[in-house]
Formats: structure tokens, sequence, C-alpha cells
């Protein structure tokens, strides 16, 4: 059942990715080591999460077809953005939508959905 979809890193609530149809969904990733340090670190590691992620899926970050950003304090995004923009590559921004949101746990202060296309395999 399903055999069309592939999942990575599969948990009893949730995967971290499921690949169907040459798309990749990746799960909200949020920080793991930054917990309690500020936005530029958490926006690095948690971008770094997501790079890893989608190279496991077949993918890359110039291959994101859409992102959510969730900040705990809408006034980070400047500082949070000067991070996205270092990280994203030129000519590959996709559609992004940022807003603020209670986050689940109080020490997060960003939390990042995004979507992929795999790479074109030969």
């Amino acid at each position: 059942m399903n055999e069309d979809i592939a999942r990575i890193d599969v948990g009893p609530r949730l995967s971290d990715v499921a690949i169907f149809n040459k798309v990749a969904y990746l799960a909200g990733q949020v920080p793991e080591k930054t917990v309690g340090l500020g936005i530029v670190e958490q926006t690095r590691e948690v971008l770094e999460i997501i790079e890893k992620l989608l190279e496991q899926a077949g993918s890359h970050k110039s291959r994101i077809l859409s992102c959510q950003i969730f900040l705990k304090d809408i006034v980070n995004i400047g500082a949070m953005n000067s991070v996205w923009d270092a990280w994203i590559p030129r000519g590959h921004t996709p559609p992004r939508a940022t807003v603020q949101a209670l986050m689940a746990d109080a020490g997060w202060e960003i939390e990042v959905v995004v979507t992929g296309a795999l790479l074109e395999r030969p």
C-alpha cells in the first residue's frame, strides 16, 4: 500500500520527508542544537538541516518549489533574511511566505517548511 510514496526518517508521529511524483515534501524543520540561541544561529541550523534532507531525498536547495517560514517574533525577519539570502542560490528564490507564529517549544525562534522538486536523473 502506498508503494509509490517514499518516506525519510519515519517516526511514530511524522516523517521528515515524503516523496511523491518527483516532489519532496519536508515537515517543518526546527532547531535542535541551537535552541535558546538567537535567530541567526537557529536559521543557519534549520537551513543546514533542510539542505541535508533535500540531498537525502534527491533534491537540492536550488530546486525548492515553495517555502513557509514561521518566526516566533516577526521583528527578526531582517536577521533571518540575511541568513536566507546568503544560503539560497541567486536566481533560485522560491515563492515564500513568512509569518509570526506561536512555537511549540519556547526556545524555538523559527520553523521552516519547504517543498522541492527532485533532481532529474539520467
